[in-house]
């Protein structure tokens, strides 16, 4: 009998990198080095529809800024 919570129960929060790519990560873990929370907590399909909303441009901050200053 395991006693980990299923995957439907399992709680996740939203991180994000120096480039802003966001990812989720299992609250009861430590936050990676180089990724910070975002403030969004929450089952993982809850967490993965905030990254749809705030994730709109997956390049890299760098690689925007390039493009934008061309």
């Amino acid at each position: 009998m395991s006693s980990s919570l299923n995957q439907s129960e399992a709680m996740y929060e939203v991180v994000v990198n120096q480039d802003g790519q966001y990812s989720i990560w299992p609250v009861n873990k430590s936050v990676p080095h180089g990724w910070s929370k975002a403030g969004k907590q929450g089952t993982k399909e809850s967490c993965l529809e905030f990254v749809g909303e705030v994730w709109t441009d997956m390049r890299p901050i760098s690689l925007r800024a390039r493009t934008q200053s061309s």
